[in-house]
């Protein structure tokens, strides 16, 4: 009896670790393929709720000044970093639309930002009369995601650049836990057709293929629990073993105490 129990808690054991090769990232050689280094590298199209820096320059800073934010319009409500860049920024509202001082509401849904910025220089000639004179920039005012699920730090995450993948996304967030599921992570994106899911494999090497592999602002990422999780053995061998080693002494004493009675 108590060689069979030796047997299934052994077992048990083995099958309760996580298998190194289920948390090692990027295994084996990546082969880029044209089509996805194209689609890849794409110009992002702005979507509702992005947020835009936009900053215009003049040989004159007075002839420009009246079409920038003042001081008290880019006041953060909460002094936190990345709530003043939101705020300086302009953000898209749901009909697509930013709105600048003089200038007034901008239709930028599903527009690149070279084009906003082209479209921008055309409403200031409006006002100005020199198109040398003038120098504008637009560019996201960084890369917003929610990722939740088997990482250490889940939430809303803002990373000031204009291209994030899906890598640093996850180390912004602590890594995964553990008992994150590496092999089947969960990407959903809001597309013109509607939103979709897409799932990537980052214990491969293709994850560099994947079309998923840069992320896009207001991506939502969730990381699965492998199997050993639900088990609730430990995280690490040596939990486990501690824990099949308690069981296994509480099931033994308790087979010897039935056999004394």
């Amino acid at each position: 009896m108590l060689k069979r129990l030796s047997i299934i808690i052994l077992i048990s054991f083995f099958a309760s670790c996580v298998p190194n090769k289920d948390l090692v990232y990027l295994q084996g050689e990546p082969a880029i393929k044209k089509d996805v280094y194209k689609l890849n590298n794409k110009p992002y199209r702005l979507q509702v709720n992005d947020v835009l820096t936009i900053n215009i320059k003049a040989k004159d800073e007075k002839s420009v000044a009246l079409f920038k934010k003042s001081e008290a319009d880019i006041q953060g409500t909460s002094g936190r970093g990345v709530e003043v860049n939101l705020q300086s920024g302009y953000s898209i509202d749901r009909h697509g639309n930013i709105r600048l001082p003089y200038i007034g509401e901008i239709n930028v849904l599903g527009y690149t930002t070279k084009e906003v910025r082209l479209k921008l220089e055309k409403a200031l000639l409006q006002f100005l009369k020199n198109e040398e004179d003038i120098f504008v920039t637009v560019n996201l005012s960084g890369i917003k995601f929610t990722i939740f699920g088997e990482v250490n730090e889940p939430g809303i995450k803002v990373i000031n650049q204009n291209s994030v993948n899906i890598i640093e996304a996850i180390a912004n967030s602590g890594d995964f836990t553990i008992t994150g599921n590496r092999k089947k992570v969960e990407l959903w994106r809001t597309t013109a057709g509607g939103r979709k899911k897409y799932t990537i494999d980052l214990t491969k090497a293709t994850a560099f293929d994947s079309e998923i592999y840069y992320i896009e602002p207001n991506d939502m990422i969730y990381v699965r629990p492998l199997k050993q999780k639900a088990w609730g053995t430990g995280t690490t061998g040596l939990q486990s073993l501690t824990t099949i080693i308690s069981v296994f002494t509480l099931v033994t004493s308790t087979i010897l105490l039935v056999r004394n009675l």
